[in-house]
């Protein structure tokens, strides 16, 4: 079963390609193993492939699956499709599946005995005036937020530097702070801003350059450190951590084909020295949670951006992996956590 969705978000939000106004994607449930399982394909495009592509993949998925009787063929078919997003919801899908039919959470189906009861989660403040960041800044820390991350690059590189120091003054040194740049900064800029940002302690700055100058980071300065997020959609992962330019990767499920792709891959990168950290493209409830699974499932994980639910005005259905003092819940009822029956568009 497919059905379309169309969650608003509370507020629009500001990309390089646009505002982003409402999250459409697609419900998948399916039965394997004897029980039901759900997921959710939410494309995003720039980071995968457009709603139309992702339906399309997904009918064509679903059908090959009912007639054989196994949707595992059709999942591995995915794979070799530049459809990320349909993948992850078929295999979502499964996984809740398998998991309910062994009676254990996603997150210890995915990653041994003992997941995670709760993970800890950054605060993302955005992108505003100084006043603003401060205020929000202040707030989320007020919240019980420990890791703040700030939105940089759409703003001179001075104007940055003098919002990420009154954040630092006024939340002082007990909390994290991270700034993503998405990428905005050419290499001079980059240069000059990681060089002035040095001085506020932070615990990265994410994509600093392009998504496609991958080998350019290894000239940037030693700190801040770097994380990166969006060359993960422009080279395989293995590239990225051969490559050696990172301290961080930020994995996107819904960008990388599943939440088992997303383990698999932070276990790859825990392997290289690399901290992984898990967050969303802004997912409806079934998504989010099963980031939460993935999240749970990676022993002693820095703060993730999963925090993402109050920045939808409408969801699927009820939340089971609530966020609270700066950490969120991992649902431990069987699969996902969450009933079929209590999530519709």
């Amino acid at each position: 079963m497919i059905e379309a969705f169309s969650l608003p978000l509370a507020e629009p939000l500001s990309t390089a390609d646009g505002a982003i106004e409402r999250r459409d994607g697609f419900l998948i449930q399916v039965s394997h193993r004897g029980t039901a399982g759900i997921g959710e394909a939410t494309p995003l495009p720039g980071w995968t492939e457009s709603g139309e592509e992702c339906r399309t993949a997904l009918d064509s998925a679903l059908e090959t699956g009912r007639d054989e009787g196994d949707y595992r063929p059709a999942l591995r078919d995915l794979a070799g499709e530049d459809v990320p997003a349909a993948r992850h919801g078929l295999s979502t899908a499964l996984l809740d599946a398998d998991a309910r039919a062994e009676g254990v959470p996603l997150a210890r189906w995915l990653g041994g005995d003992r997941p995670a009861s709760s993970v800890p989660v950054n605060a993302t403040v955005g992108d505003a005036d100084r006043e603003t960041t401060v205020e929000r800044a202040q707030a989320a820390v007020d919240r019980g937020f420990d890791c703040l991350k700030l939105k940089v690059g759409a703003r001179p590189v001075k104007d940055d530097v003098e919002r990420v120091a009154a954040v630092r003054r006024a939340v002082g040194d007990d909390a994290a702070i991270r700034v993503d740049a998405n990428g905005a900064w050419d290499r001079e800029s980059a240069e000059r801003a990681m060089d002035a940002l040095a001085e506020f302690d932070l615990q990265y700055v994410e994509q600093p350059l392009a998504a496609a100058h991958l080998d350019g980071h290894a000239d940037l300065p030693g700190e801040p450190a770097v994380a990166l997020d969006e060359a993960l959609v422009e080279h395989p992962a293995a590239d990225v951590l051969d490559a050696g330019v990172a301290e961080y990767l930020v994995l996107k499920p819904m960008a990388l084909g599943g939440p088992g792709d997303a383990h698999a891959i932070a276990e790859r990168a825990r392997e290289a020295g690399v901290e992984p950290v898990i967050s969303t493209t802004i997912d409806g409830v079934v998504a989010r949670t099963a980031a939460v699974h993935v999240a749970a499932a990676v022993p002693g994980i820095e703060p993730c951006g999963l925090a993402t639910a109050d920045m939808l005005a409408d969801d699927l259905g009820p939340d089971p992996a609530t966020v609270e003092d700066g950490r969120v819940r991992v649902p431990d009822d069987p699969g996902l956590g969450i009933d079929p029956a209590e999530v519709s568009p």
